[in-house]
């Protein structure tokens, strides 16, 4: 088969379903890395709505200092914490970014199992993104 490159995608979407930032990180990088997450959500304020693999407090306090606030379920072996009834129910609307997710996927086509080269998989990346933002419609948190 020969060799290939893994890496992760990470995408900030806002609530109309439009990307707003992408990044790309080494396979081998824990999501909840304090450094990646500092700098996915640079220059951003506001509610960040994400899965439980997001989950570290060092980086929660440093982004909370710069205005974000992350939200996300507990673990099993989590205590419960209390959340505003607000928050809770913008957490069950996190499907939309799956749905931006799939539609990448399914659509635009950027999935791809081993590529040989890391510019390719880059530029098959972004023309998949470019691909989206030409879309009629982007999954939204908001009822039709």
């Amino acid at each position: 088969m020969g060799w290939f490159f893994r890496f992760k995608l990470f995408l900030v979407v806002n609530a109309f379903g439009e990307i707003v930032k992408v990044m790309f990180n080494k396979g081998n990088i824990a999501d909840n890395n304090t450094e990646t997450m500092l700098k996915l959500f640079d220059n951003l304020n506001g509610l960040a709505f994400a899965d439980k693999g997001f989950i570290n407090q060092k980086a929660f306090e440093a982004l909370f200092k710069s205005a974000i606030q992350v939200i996300t379920g507990i673990k099993s072996n989590m205590k419960n914490k209390l959340m505003p009834i607000n928050h809770k129910l913008l957490l069950r609307k996190r499907g939309m970014i799956e749905s931006v997710n799939d539609i990448l996927k399914t659509v635009c086509d950027i999935e791809h199992t081993s590529h040989r080269s890391p510019v390719n998989a880059v530029l098959n990346i972004f023309a998949g993104i470019c691909a989206y933002t030409f879309l009629d419609r982007f999954p939204s948190i908001f009822t039709k």
